[in-house]
């Protein structure tokens, strides 16, 4: 249940009908119902939630916003969940009741894993792509936050009712796997033949990984290909280097937790005329033109500061006229509602050119959302670390999972949000300490899971069924309006697309149970308190258990 929401609901008609009462009576005049707004105050000391109708009806009332307030709660009639109702200068404040309290418990415990899950999507049709990592090279640490990001952002829009479909698109075409070609074949010719022989492309790929691929290549094949023609050469050289890349970068992914429902593959955009398809339309809606040898889509009509290439000269087309494909065939041909790109800070400029550019070929780019990802510096020992120890190379995803594990890395990213730039501290990220987040929010399941573990050891059953609940501790009510919130800030999440929440959700949890933990003693001898607290202790742990699950993060029952 969305408890925060059944909340606004339950205000929102108890204030309506105390406004309507009043008006039959007289108290208050006629005048056409407004909207007016509930939320959580920012001193809970005047209680749980406030609603300003009184503030906002002070226009349609012509009244003083106090006395409005004062009619309204004259004339209300509590739910059950709402103890009282006090007027605070011009707002309504209310205080939960200790039905309420116990009702969040028991409903955390009755849904379980499932509390949280809402539809608050109604199953709009949503597609997620992230990472996308060129396959080409390694993955780099702006791949990692844009995984972590990207995976969590599915799992939230999944749980809050959309239709979700998590894409990765292979880049296996176009003029970076001719570069590829080109780079592979130099370092194998340069083993046999040397560097000065065989000069070393340009713009070619000078990572460490071309020069493994081209290795690995040789051990299988030996010189056999080193006479062979240059096409023949680059086709076998690409015919085991891409599949090898992908594969680590598939086992790099599946370590990290991130998932897919598919891989789609450039490739199949230019072998089904998808591209050429493109070509077509923005032709003839008169915004294509040829200059150059090379065709060009007139971008500057549609708010880009310049033109863009689609058709080269040597009549290949460029990488933008295949994304406008892709995305064409992601609105278009599949249907989705909505599109959610995950982006690394570098394409930035490129967000409105491809908007710009679905709107020209009629395509809705209102569809299109595009999360940009900013850039990570690691630091060990207060420097930036550049380098992989184990290697001397650039760090890699797997670089980073060997000093941090993958819990780490996947809280970590998601620390903050995605368009900010971040420094990963990970002397910091394996400390076992409070100060740390990931060790904070994990040591309280596992500090929960030691509770009931003993109360098991002292022949108490915590799994009894016990019905009388009851609360009345503050920071009991403090621990369980942090747990009424989960499936609220997972909403908010899938509205504004910032996984931080959810990270900040958990620490604050954690908190409030250190808090309820150390203010309030489990085992006592009234047993109807006693049950109570085992029972808010068990619902703790199904809300810590759930919502690290959306960042995929263990909860581990000892540390």
């Amino acid at each position: 249940m969305d408890f925060l929401s059944e909340i606004n609901k339950i205000i929102t008609a108890n204030v309506s009908a105390a406004i309507k009462a009043a008006q039959e009576k007289g108290a208050l005049p006629e005048a056409e119902p407004y909207k007016f707004s509930v939320e959580v105050p920012k001193d809970t000391s005047f209680g749980d939630f406030s609603t300003n109708a009184a503030m906002i009806g002070a226009k349609a009332f012509r009244r003083n916003p106090a006395q409005i307030a004062a009619v309204i709660v004259e004339n209300m009639e509590l739910h059950p969940w709402l103890a009282s109702a006090e007027v605070v200068g011009a707002f309504i404040n209310f205080r939960m009741s200790p039905a309420y309290f116990a009702d969040v418990v028991k409903n955390i415990a009755a849904e379980g894993a499932d509390y949280g899950r809402s539809d608050f999507g109604n199953g709009k049709k949503v597609m997620v792509e992230y990472v996308s990592a060129n396959p080409t090279g390694m993955m780099h640490m702006g791949n990692a936050r844009g995984g972590a990001h990207g995976d969590s952002l599915a799992t939230v829009l999944s749980l809050t009712g959309h239709d979700v479909t998590r894409e990765f698109y292979v880049n296996d075409a176009g003029n970076q796997i001719e570069k590829f070609k080109d780079s592979l074949e130099a370092r194998y010719l340069q083993h046999f033949l040397g560097e000065e022989a065989v000069p070393f492309p340009e713009d070619g790929y000078k990572g460490a990984d071309i020069i493994d691929r081209a290795e690995e290549f040789i051990e299988i094949n030996a010189d056999k290909y080193v006479n062979a023609s240059s096409e023949d050469r680059k086709a076998a050289l690409l015919a085991y280097a891409l599949p090898k890349n992908m594969e680590i970068i598939r086992a790099n992914l599946a370590e990290y937790r991130a998932e897919y429902d598919n891989w789609f593959n450039e490739s199949d955009l230019h072998n089904s005329g998808a591209v050429n398809e493109i070509i077509d339309i923005l032709t003839k809606n008169g915004h294509t033109y040829k200059e150059d040898g090379a065709v060009w889509y007139r971008a500057t009509d549609f708010g880009a500061e310049k033109d863009e290439v689609l058709i080269r000269k040597n009549g290949t087309p460029t990488y933008f006229a295949a994304d406008i494909a892709y995305h064409r065939n992601k609105i278009v041909t599949r249907k989705f509602d909505k599109v959610i790109n995950i982006w690394g800070a570098d394409h930035y400029g490129h967000i409105a050119r491809l908007k710009g550019a679905l709107d020209a070929v009629d395509v809705d780019s209102s569809k299109l959302d595009v999360i940009v990802v900013q850039l990570v510096r690691l630091l060990q020992n207060g420097e930036a670390v550049k380098m992989s120890k184990r290697t001397g190379r650039s760090i890699t995803l797997a670089d980073l999972f060997d000093m941090t594990g993958v819990d780490a890395a996947r809280f970590f990213f998601n620390l903050r949000k995605s368009d900010t730039h971040f420094d990963f501290d990970i002397d910091l990220s394996v400390a076992k300490t409070n100060q740390n987040p990931v060790y904070y929010v994990q040591y309280a399941h596992a500090r929960i899971c030691s509770i009931l573990s003993v109360l098991r050891s002292e022949g108490i059953d915590p799994d009894k069924a016990f019905d009388a609940v009851n609360y009345t501790e503050p920071a009991e009510k403090a621990l369980i309006n942090n747990l009424a919130s989960y499936a609220d800030e997972l909403v908010k999440t899938a509205s504004d697309y910032d996984v931080s929440r959810i990270n900040k959700y958990t620490i604050d949890v954690a908190s409030a149970f250190h808090g309820f933990y150390n203010d309030c003693r489990v085992k006592v001898e009234d047993e109807n308190v006693m049950y109570s607290r085992i029972a808010l202790v068990k619902a703790t742990k199904t809300v810590l258990e759930n919502a690290l699950a959306v960042l995929k993060v263990s909860a581990p029952e000892k540390m």
